[in-house]
């Protein structure tokens, strides 16, 4: 992905090169005066710029340095303030005059912008002369070689891991027990002692990957022949690494071996390894690069070896898993009982228990370590050095990773932290050090903090890729890499949400304040306000009666405001002029009048009024040309203002389905996501307009209302706009739309057929009333339908081979069938569903899997009718025995719901006891949930 627009290692220098470049254009030519200054200033940055890049991959600056770079990184913000606010002055096109007083207004508004352009000439010529003082003051931004080495010369404090006696361990007995099960188990016809066994254990950096790894090498290590244990790290010299694993597996010194090329010591150690048992651990991998060579000096044919790999990239240990067709390992933290005895051996003699005063706070703190060995070793270790007092511990609990950063008791869990930090590139540090913004303990929604990250600059549209979809590929990386943590998945395995581990919390807190990257108050042990420009603002305090301004804080340079607290006094909008996300959602204080000024906000790029008790947006709201998402869900608002289609460049519009719309919103052509909508609450030409909206991927139409009692013209005018309705996604289907959802639709699909069909869709959600008779036919040409959600009143074998075709579909819910369906399913390698993850069917009387159906079918979900007793004796289609439905067949079977609709306790128990035992059989120990649902 190319760099970051806006980012914690350049601050705005991009966005604020690409501002000059546009001054120097056609726009602008009248500052002949001023170009070839901008130019000079041009390179003068693009310079600074690169040196930055280059600086931000050394781990610890010396102090010169830091100044440096902060210096010009508030530089930057300031330029591009002093020059949005000149564009904005003078980028209003003139409109043409009509009558005297128009005239008059028109002649002044030009003498405005001329005293603008001077005033610009002026601030160029200022900045220019700042920036040429910094650089001599310091004469630091050319690349120099003592900072062209980033590589990690000091001590590495994971190799103390290696050496710790087997005693003094905590919590390992059963990973290590559960590794050796992997290692054992044999594969196909092979026993264990003939193949190659590759086990790739992963984790975040300080869950004991490393202790865990070499625990099972030491107990293995005396029965082969050749053994290695080898240490990568983040910047691996691969000579050296595979002259190590050439000593070791040779049984001799490293001085012994010769210095070659990779290709001649990979031959070397190949020769060696050839027709031997060998045994070999290759700790802390960071890129698949590095693995692809070292693997190539491992023979894959030799029988009974053992490679095991670490990483704390779960990308990496699926490329080890998949280079020998191994397993991989996922590491979990201590559980409470571990944690604790871990805790106590550090802090106390055997025989001594915890005082009972510190019980409470002791607890606390072991929740915040959150099961990571090395930072329950860290914290415990600094505790150990103080007074076992109540006051002591509870400052400790309130500063865990911020003042504890200079203590040496930690520098190992902070060291391994940085590790992972200064191993991102410059846009996912950005990413990263955002989440600081957050309280402690939140669950962050993704797709919040995506539009977030768009609306900061620090992730921008790329190619053929929306901003959006960049941003979930960030997301997900963060995953990948364990710096953030799962919090929520949806059914159909997705994560939707995210939490921050303590420490790491705690970690790029300590980042941001250190860059001026955020600006925290009402945290704990952070004084706030101590920055000379706030950038970023994060509130978070609920005491009633607060107010910022107790902080003496300028708010004028403030590019991001978050309020998190529910009865912070919110600071007028007049203070603001360089916003560009103002987040206020849950703020149940916030009313019409703390947002009578958004007009003035003409850079605000997100604006989340979410759940507060605004019940109008004012027309200034127009004036919001780069607003890019909006959320007002949850608020009084009911009809949206005439200017909201004056937002070209709106592309998420979030609102609740009651909310009526203004004519002219085919205006809004940036528009992606709109839902919901309530159709019969828009204007006449709505379903006209939507066809338009050319960039729409994501709509979700409400039909709520009810038909029976309403007036026939009225009816008659449901039915136009229902046919109206369509024709325009007939429309959108020529387009890009990817998600459809109908709530209460039942008339509107029973219109007919869409045409045009729209093949780009990939979801299609029916849900609350849309039911309709029979599967539409149309659905069968959706190629690309990866989410198919239907409510029918019929279903049928043929339905099912119809569905079974869809190519790229990936989850199907049928439901609406009712509690009494009395059809039998069999479900064949014929039928199809190749891809298909999660089947789930309302109800049916049985159903069948044959041999080679569904193969990648993860979770199962049924609902059988038995309304008799005659229904309790099913045999399947093959001949197998009662309950017997073939799971056996289903070979990737993770979990079945298995739902009863009848009132005989006696067919339930039945149909558990054969499931389980089915269930017993299947090599992936399916999960099973049984549920009776009585008439």
């Amino acid at each position: 992905m190319e760099s970051a627009l806006v980012s914690v290692a350049t601050g705005v220098l991009k966005p604020v090169l690409e501002k000059l470049a546009s001054l120097l254009g056609n726009e602008y030519k009248r500052f002949k005066g001023v170009r070839k200054e901008i130019k000079s200033l041009t390179h003068e940055l693009a310079a600074m710029e690169a040196f930055l890049l280059k600086m931000s991959e050394v781990e610890d600056p010396d102090a010169q340095d830091k100044v440096w770079m902060n210096e010009v990184r508030e530089l930057s913000y300031d330029m591009e303030d002093a020059i949005d606010d000149f564009m904005q002055s003078v980028g209003d096109k003139d409109e043409k005059p009509d009558g005297f007083i128009e005239k008059i207004k028109n002649s002044l508004g030009k003498l405005g912008k001329m005293k603008a352009r001077r005033q610009i000439a002026n601030e160029i010529q200022e900045l220019k002369k700042l920036t040429i003082e910094v650089g001599k003051r310091n004469e630091r931004y050319k690349t120099r070689e003592a900072f062209s080495n980033t590589n990690n010369t000091t001590f590495d404090p994971r190799a103390l891991a290696i050496f710790e006696q087997a005693s003094k361990l905590v919590g390992i007995d059963q990973p290590k027990a559960e590794i050796m099960k992997l290692l054992n188990e044999e594969d196909g016809n092979l026993s264990a002692k003939q193949q190659l066994k590759l086990v790739s254990v992963v984790g975040c950096g300080g869950s004991g990957k490393t202790t865990l790894a070499n625990q099972v090498y030491q107990g293995l290590k005396e029965e082969f022949e050749c053994k290695a244990f080898v240490s990568v790290s983040r910047n691996p010299d691969l000579k050296n690494i595979l002259r190590t694993i050439l000593s070791e597996v040779n049984g001799q010194g490293y001085a012994s071996t010769k210095a070659g090329s990779i290709q001649q010591l990979i031959s070397k150690i190949t020769d060696v390894l050839a027709h031997k048992r060998y045994f070999v651990v290759v700790d802390d991998i960071w890129d698949v690069d590095a693995w692809d060579v070292i693997k190539c000096a491992f023979p894959i044919t030799c029988s009974g070896s053992i490679i095991i790999t670490t990483t704390r990239i779960n990308d990496v240990a699926d490329l080890c898993r998949s280079s020998c067709s191994g397993c991989i390992y996922n590491m979990r933290p201590l559980d409470v009982v571990h944690s604790r005895q871990l805790f106590h051996k550090r802090l106390f003699d055997s025989n001594e228990d915890c005082p009972s005063n510190l019980q409470k706070v002791f607890d606390e703190i072991l929740k915040k370590c959150g099961g990571l060995p090395l930072v329950i070793i860290a914290i415990s270790g600094l505790l150990s050095t103080m007074e076992i007092t109540e006051h002591m511990w509870n400052q400790v609990n309130d500063s865990i990773g911020r003042a504890l950063e200079r203590n040496p008791s930690v520098e190992a869990m902070i060291k391994i932290l940085s590790l992972s930090y200064f191993d991102l590139p410059p846009h996912l540090k950005t990413c990263l050090l955002y989440l600081s913004i957050f309280p402690e303990d939140s669950v962050i929604e993704k797709r919040a903090l995506i539009w977030r990250w768009i609306a900061e600059g620090f992730i921008h549209k790329d190619g053929r890729y929306t901003a959006y979809e960049l941003g979930e590929r960030c997301f997900n990386e963060l995953l990948n890499r364990s710096l953030i943590q799962v919090a929520w998945t949806n059914e159909y395995g997705k994560v939707e949400s995210c939490r921050v581990h303590d420490i790491i919390l705690d970690f790029i807190i300590s980042k941001s304040i250190e860059e001026n990257f955020v600006t925290l108050i009402g945290v704990p042990y952070i004084v706030g306000g101590t920055q000379s420009k706030v950038r970023r603002l994060s509130l978070q305090v609920d005491d009633e009666g607060n107010s910022i301004r107790k902080t003496g804080m300028v708010l004028s340079h403030v590019r991001s405001l978050n309020v998190f607290g529910h009865s912070l006094e919110i600071p007028s909008l007049n203070e603001f002029g360089h916003l560009r996300v103002l987040d206020v959602e849950l703020c149940h204080q916030v009313e019409n009048h703390h947002i009578t000024n958004i007009g003035r906000l003409f850079q605000l790029r997100r604006l989340n009024l979410r759940w507060t008790e605004v019940s109008e947006l004012p027309e200034e709201i127009g004036h919001l040309r780069c607003l890019e998402m909006l959320d007002i869900r949850g608020t009084l608002v009911q009809e949206l203002p005439s200017t909201i289609v004056n937002l070209g460049r709106l592309v998420d519009m979030l609102h609740d389905s009651s909310v009526k719309f203004p004519n002219g919103i085919e205006k809004m052509q940036a528009l992606e996501i709109l839902e919901e909508v309530n159709v019969y609450r828009q204007p006449f030409n709505f379903p006209q307009e939507l066809g338009q909206l050319q960039n729409l991927r994501k709509l979700a139409l409400n039909f709520e209302g009810d038909s029976i009692y309403v007036h026939r013209v009225k009816q008659g005018k449901k039915e136009c706009t229902n046919k109206a309705i369509a024709s325009a996604l007939g429309n959108l289907g020529t387009q890009n739309i990817r998600s459809l959802s109908t709530i209460c639709g039942g008339r509107f699909l029973r219109q007919g057929p869409l045409c045009p069909v729209p093949l780009s869709l990939q979801e299609f959600i029916m849900t609350k009333g849309s039911h309709v008779e029979q599967v539409p036919e149309w659905v069968s040409s959706l190629v690309n339908l990866q989410l198919l959600r239907l409510q029918v009143k019929k279903f049928t074998q043929k339905d099912l081979r119809v569905l079974g075709n869809l190519p790229a579909l990936l989850i199907l819910e049928v439901t609406g069938l009712g509690k009494y369906s009395r059809t039998t399913f069999t479900v064949s390698q014929k039928v199809g569903f190749q891809c298909l993850r999660k089947f789930s069917l309302e109800s049916c009387k049985w159903m069948v899997f044959e041999a080679g159906s569904m193969p990648k079918l993860e979770k199962l979900e049924i609902g059988i009718c038995f309304y008799s007793s005659s229904d309790s004796s099913i045999a399947s289609g093959s001949g197998g025995s009662a309950f017997d439905f073939g799971m056996e067949n289903i070979p990737s079977l993770i979990t079945l719901k298995f739902a009863i609709y009848g009132w005989h306790d006696s067919t339930l128990a039945a149909a558990q006891a054969a499931m389980e035992r089915a269930a017993g059989k299947h090599p992936n120990r399916p999960t099973l949930i049984f549920q009776k649902i009585s008439s």
